[in-house]
């Protein structure tokens, strides 16, 4: 059902003037997915209030309840002359819906409310839906979905996450937002959070790692009441600089569960490590920052190893914003290990004196599909200096790519090894003492593969191309007897 209507609201999308690509059809979708989700939720915290003996004060004016204005009925089916359409429709949602949503943004009690989530999420969206005609078919169609169980909220879920997967198909910048579910998922199983730490990713972009993280923590144990609202309000951070990433990482952590997601729309770069203190401080980071990206002097300001390069500013301010004995799993590109500039020699030398870098993962070329840059994933403990270093390099008997992609089968071995740090054809150990302290060089060179291709001797290849002469030659003295 859900998937079917996800198609067909793709369709009606695609013929709206008003929306060009798939960035635009998740976009549409989400903001009135999010308003049919806020009428389920609303019911059912009535329900839950009616049975308490209690009364519920509803969030939403009557006049803007999606049972008003975007599906009145009448004896269970759309009142088509109380129904809003074409024209009347859109300029409802531009001039009244919209304006009357954002500004929940300053009358919310505090940022961690669903009220500063509903301001803040209409603050950044724009109805691009052109059609009021279009739109009343969207909504129609929404209509008819449930978030009520925990089946229905599942399988939405999951559809969510296909489409912001299928944003990569849209260019570079929907393919910033997704990392693939089986790489965030060994990367959670390694760092082992615990219910009661407090999880941070500073580039969130959809959301995946706080969301695989919330699905983990909820099956590691028979969750009490006091651990399920921990889970809702005290365990999930996150920062997101680009508006629709915000909006999609903020709906996808809704639609998996977390009512009020901690995530904030601001730039993480722009603030000073100097000025975060251990109350700022986290016991787990989870991320994979954006790579390739290059930021202005200013920005390099905040931070004291200067770079362009956005990925080691944001590994400098994990470093700096992990609590003492805290945890990290961190995508960077592999050129990391082993860039002579100064930046990158600090940084790796700052990482090992600072952390304990206990793993590092390498990534196979075609793990993030359309990015043409090679990866590796960094496991470090904050606290004591590193001693040494556990590789592992993932070699694959096929090409990763959009139709082959990775799956949790690929990591299995890593995850079985890494328990123990266990030398094997695909793994080894460095000894940090056993490193060049100038360079701090830590490629990824595998002591037990021999990949390098062997080279035939020159006389042999002469020998074989005068064998081939001959025989060409041998050819043509027969073709031309023929002639």
């Amino acid at each position: 059902m859900f998937e079917q209507s996800f198609k067909n609201i793709d369709d009606i999308l695609h013929k709206d003037a008003g929306c060009g690509s798939e960035l635009d059809y998740v976009e549409q979708t989400s903001w009135v997915l999010f308003l049919k989700y806020l009428e389920d939720l609303e019911r059912d915290k009535h329900t839950a209030a009616e049975l308490a003996g209690e009364v519920y004060q509803p969030l939403i004016a009557d006049e803007f309840k999606w049972q008003t204005w975007a599906m009145p009925k009448l004896e269970g089916k759309l009142d088509h002359h109380a129904a809003l359409t074409g024209d009347d429709l859109k300029d409802f949602v531009d001039h009244k819906l919209f304006p009357y949503l954002k500004k929940f943004k300053a009358s919310a009690t505090h940022p961690d409310t669903l009220e500063y989530k509903i301001g803040e999420i209409f603050s950044e969206l724009k109805n691009k839906v052109q059609s009021g005609y279009n739109l009343r078919e969207i909504l129609n169609i929404i209509d008819g979905l449930r978030f009520r169980s925990k089946a229905d909220k599942h399988e939405m879920s999951h559809l969510y996450e296909d489409k912001i997967k299928n944003m990569g198909n849209a260019g570079r910048n929907g393919g910033e937002y997704y990392t693939p579910r089986p790489l965030i998922k060994t990367i959670i199983k390694v760092v082992a959070p615990k219910i009661g730490d407090k999880i941070y990713d500073g580039a969130v972009g959809s959301a995946g790692f706080l969301v695989e993280a919330f699905e983990y923590l909820k099956a590691s144990k028979d969750l009490s009441t006091k651990d399920v609202e921990t889970l809702q309000k005290h365990t999930f951070y996150g920062k997101e600089k680009k508006g629709l990433a915000y909006i999609i990482g903020t709906m996808n952590m809704i639609l998996h569960g977390i009512e009020a997601p901690n995530i904030v729309h601001s730039n993480t770069l722009a603030e000073n490590l100097a000025d975060i203190q251990e109350k700022d401080r986290y016991s787990i980071v989870l991320a994979n920052p954006p790579f390739g990206g290059k930021e202005r002097a200013e920005v390099q300001q905040n931070f004291p190893i200067k770079t362009g390069e956005t990925a080691f500013l944001f590994l400098q301010h994990f470093i700096k914003i992990l609590k003492a004995g805290g945890k990290a799993g961190v995508v960077i590109k592999n050129t990391f290990l082993s860039n002579t500039d100064n930046a990158s020699v600090s940084l790796r030398k700052q990482l090992l004196e600072s952390c304990n870098l206990h793993t590092v993962l390498d990534m196979p070329s075609g793990t993030f599909t359309g990015a043409g840059v090679k990866t590796v994933v960094l496991f470090f403990e904050k606290g004591a200096p590193t001693q040494k270093v556990w590789f592992y390099s993932l070699n694959l008997t096929r090409n990763l790519g959009k139709t082959n992609p990775l799956n949790e089968a690929d990591l299995a071995d890593f995850l079985a090894l890494q328990a123990t740090q266990a030398d094997s054809a695909n793994s080894w150990s460095v000894n940090v003492a056993d490193i060049d302290l100038t360079t701090s060089d830590l490629s990824v060179k595998n002591p037990n593969r021999n990949d390098e291709v062997q080279h035939r001797n020159p006389q042999d290849i002469m020998a074989e191309i005068a064998k081939l002469d001959a025989e060409s030659a041998a050819v043509l003295a027969k073709i031309r007897k023929l002639l």
